[in-house]
């Protein structure tokens, strides 16, 4: 899957990350343990449920599938997932009363996402009744939603000109914000004090526009250029997002304000999100 919010969900107000697998949801296995038991210690509770359930230990190979996807810490890793099988099978090892909700709601995921392979637009309006959701106004949700088809537009084309999806696209990623902003993007979610959060979630307005610009600049000097490869893609990703830092700086010279800012998007009560500022 290409960066969006669709590879992460809610379940009660917590996050389930997710990806498209096989034709399949594959959901990270350590989050759904944390949801339905609120363990402070997610691996430790792994660790003795398998030492409990001997059957689950014996095919815990055979149900988990480490698949990348992004962490707690914000990057991307290979975590521990499973289908919705497997998923069922884990929860049978834990004694919790939110178990038969969480069932249900998996079963809901799993229908709208071939509601979503019949009818792609459903996906992009679920997205955006998502940030809705959330309190994110009108105009940051159209920002954002534009960047994610920017984005997507970008992998694709570092798809077909043989960048390798992973760790190469989170090199090329960082190039390009640390042309545009000064900072990778690890930098930056640390600059706005997120941890798990997407960082993108938490930009302003401005934010997202020069990230825009920084990624549709390196799609189009890629298509131009005809590059091939991860070097010479690397380096249209640091000449896009030189275009885009050309531009922030030239806005921040005549506003005399930085463009980046601490200010982001935090939920502090359940479903109802508030902007807030860590200035």
């Amino acid at each position: 899957m290409t960066e969006s919010d669709r590879s992460i969900v809610l379940f009660q107000g917590k996050t389930v990350a997710r990806t498209w697998y096989n034709n399949q949801w594959y959901f990270s296995v350590s989050d759904v343990v944390e949801i339905l038991t609120d363990s402070l210690n997610v691996k430790d509770y792994i660790k003795k449920m398998r030492s409990r359930d001997n059957e689950l230990s014996v095919n815990w190979g055979t149900i988990c599938t480490p698949l990348e996807m992004i962490a707690k810490d914000g990057k991307n890793r290979k975590l521990n997932c499973a289908n919705t099988e497997g998923i069922f099978r884990i929860i049978q090892s834990i004694p919790s009363p939110k178990a038969e909700p969480f069932k249900r709601w998996l079963a809901q995921v799993g229908y709208e996402r071939v509601q979503e392979i019949e009818d792609p637009e459903l996906g992009t309006k679920r997205t955006r009744a998502l940030y809705k959701a959330k309190g994110y106004p009108d105009g940051w949700i159209e920002k954002r939603m534009r960047g994610i088809q920017v984005r997507e537009t970008l992998t694709d084309e570092w798809q077909n000109r043989g960048v390798k999806e992973g760790k190469e696209y989170s090199i090329l990623t960082a190039e390009i914000a640390k042309a545009t902003f000064g900072m990778t993007p690890s930098q930056h979610q640390k600059y706005k004090n997120l941890k798990r959060e997407n960082l993108r979630d938490h930009m302003t307005d401005l934010e997202l526009i020069f990230s825009m610009l920084g990624e549709a600049a390196t799609t189009e000097i890629a298509k131009n250029r005809d590059t091939r490869g991860f070097q010479q893609n690397k380096k249209a990703a640091q000449q896009g997002g030189e275009v885009a830092g050309k531009a922030r700086k030239d806005v921040e010279q005549k506003s005399g304000k930085r463009v980046v800012s601490k200010e982001n998007f935090l939920r502090l009560e359940g479903k109802n999100p508030k902007r807030i500022s860590n200035k």
